[in-house]
């Protein structure tokens, strides 16, 4: 969905960002966005290696 975007929509979308939020917001929005996904990634990556490592120790006790 996002991948047909293209350059025209995405410099759209910066430019009512920048009229909505002001100049000087934005650096702080976009700071605050970036922590919250590597938050995100972080705790999802974890959930997934706890399930591998749930999923292993599982079929070594079955066997």
């Amino acid at each position: 969905m996002l991948s047909n975007i293209g350059i025209p929509g995405l410099l759209l979308i910066l430019i009512i960002a920048l009229i909505v939020f002001g100049p000087k917001k934005l650096p702080e929005i976009g700071s605050a966005f970036g922590k919250t996904l590597s938050e995100f990634k972080r705790t999802a990556t974890s959930i997934i290696d706890d399930e591998e490592e749930s999923l292993k120790t599982s079929k070594k006790e079955n066997s």
